[in-house]
């Protein structure tokens, strides 16, 4: 970083400037494949200093990468060009909770559990429910428009977003307000959710909050084929329930969960998990319903709406990430095909498709995910250090998204785009370049991203 820089940033306390390279490197990483070295990390403390430090870029052609708790999984965090991170966690304030209006008022860098934390005081929550959640911010989550287990009932990050702070390379700017419906002109708020850092960079956000539900209860599933399962939430969705979560297994997720963290799921094919809330009355009759639904075609069915049962339950289920990399020896779960979103009647097909593309490439995949909303998961497990390994499974993701966009799906459902996802990215490539170009002519947020990558995925690796 030139010196002439630095000493524009001298309004920026020290102890919140990073420069060390061991520092630089640990900003390198996301939680993608990916990584790449900053010249410089700053932790900004409000909005005005966001605003300073933009222009700065700005004036300079210097990239510029916001940055929450580094859990992306798509290398949006990944500063491939080099310039500035900003670390939007020193912004963790929750300014207003607005209980009778509907809304809270956060910074960036409040973390998701930390706010419905603070919400449930009140007996409310805000409800996407990344499996980040307890430690991802709200900035990022607005960042890829997150979400996660309820979203067939509650939906995603955007459904929440009343109004945004953001700060372009020409200025900070508010979009939306504080009221529950706006059919006030361009929804400006709605198109920066989900723009990955590459327009502007989000300072503040005005938030809907629901109230928490009355009750829960859990329903575990077992199968002995996948094919089943996936018919099973098609059978779910068909006879007019919503579950506020309906996620699937399968048998490699299954062993891996079990070997790593011992929560005794049942030995099957495949599970599925199924979430209902709501009065107390209810969530009983919903549940016997699936119950009922579900019993011509699973092994096995048994629920619950034990505090402590339901949450080993969601335990198991939120593990499957990391305790994938302890399936098999020397193999490691990576981020490659890992978040495409097919139409629910899809799911059996596509599942038996990525099957048959695991036995041809030989590689292990093992699929779960958000089932009730289309939103599969499929970790690829491969040994990272031969090089191998690495040409079979992109073209195996290749096939895979061939299948997805075959059976009217998109890349992404939840996850975003970033690098990994970005020769797939569905949509008018010209109109989100035009969209890009008029915001930042420069190119200086999080350049090289979305629409912009053009190289194979297997890049910038961090292993």
């Amino acid at each position: 970083m030139e010196q002439k820089i630095l000493e524009e940033l001298e309004f920026i306390d020290e102890s919140r400037i990073f420069t060390s390279k061991a520092e630089l490197y640990a900003y390198g990483f996301d939680a993608s494949i990916h990584h790449a070295t900053p010249d410089i990390v700053i932790r900004p403390k409000d909005s005005e200093e966001v605003e300073r430090v933009v222009t700065i870029a700005n004036e300079h052609g210097l990239p510029i990468v916001a940055r929450g708790a580094g859990t992306a999984l798509c290398g949006q965090a990944v500063p491939i060009h080099g310039g500035i991170i900003l670390d939007m966690t020193g912004m963790n304030k929750i300014k207003e909770v607005r209980i009778e209006d509907l809304y809270c008022v956060v910074e960036p860098g409040v973390i998701y559990a930390q706010l419905n934390e603070e919400l449930g005081k009140y007996g409310f929550f805000f409800p996407p429910t990344p499996g980040s959640g307890d430690v991802c911010t709200i900035g990022g989550m607005i960042a890829v428009n997150a979400s996660g287990a309820r979203a067939i009932k509650y939906g995603a990050t955007r459904d929440y977003v009343l109004g945004l702070e953001v700060v372009f390379p020409y200025g900070r700017v508010r979009f939306g307000g504080k009221t529950l419906k706006n059919s006030a002109g361009y929804q400006v708020e709605r198109l920066i959710v989900g723009s990955e850092g590459t327009l502007g960079i989000i300072t503040e956000a005005t938030l809907r909050i629901f109230p928490l539900p009355e009750r829960k209860a859990v329903a575990l599933a077992s199968f002995d084929n996948v094919i089943k399962a996936g018919e099973g939430v098609a059978d779910i969705i068909s006879a007019g329930l919503l579950p506020s979560a309906l996620e699937i297994m399968d048998n490699v997720c299954i062993q891996a969960v079990n070997k790593s963290m011992a929560i005794g799921l049942p030995d099957a094919e495949a599970i599925l998990l199924i979430e209902v809330d709501g009065k107390e009355c209810t969530v009983r009759e919903e549940i016997e319903k699936i119950a009922e639904i579900l019993g011509k075609k699973a092994t096995k069915i048994e629920f619950t709406d034990d505090e402590e049962e339901m949450l080993k339950l969601w335990k198991g289920r939120k593990g499957v990430l990391p305790s994938l990399s302890r399936y098999g020896e020397d193999m490691i779960s990576v981020s490659l095909a890992d978040d495409m979103c097919l139409p629910v009647s899809k799911i059996p097909h596509a599942i038996k498709e990525f099957q048959e593309i695991a036995k041809k490439y030989g590689i292990v995949i093992g699929a779960y995910g958000h089932a009730g909303d289309g939103n599969l998961h499929t970790k690829v497990l491969i040994n990272p250090r031969k090089e191998e390994n690495w040409k079979k499974a992109e073209e195996a993701v290749k096939e895979i998204y061939k299948v997805v966009h075959e059976l009217g799906g998109i890349a992404s459902g939840e996850h975003g785009i970033g690098i990994t996802k970005a020769p797939w990215i569905n949509g008018d490539i010209e109109t989100m370049e035009r969209i890009k170009k008029a915001i930042d002519p420069k190119n200086i947020m999080n350049p090289g991203k979305m629409e912009q990558w053009r190289k194979s995925i297997i890049a910038y690796l961090r292993y």
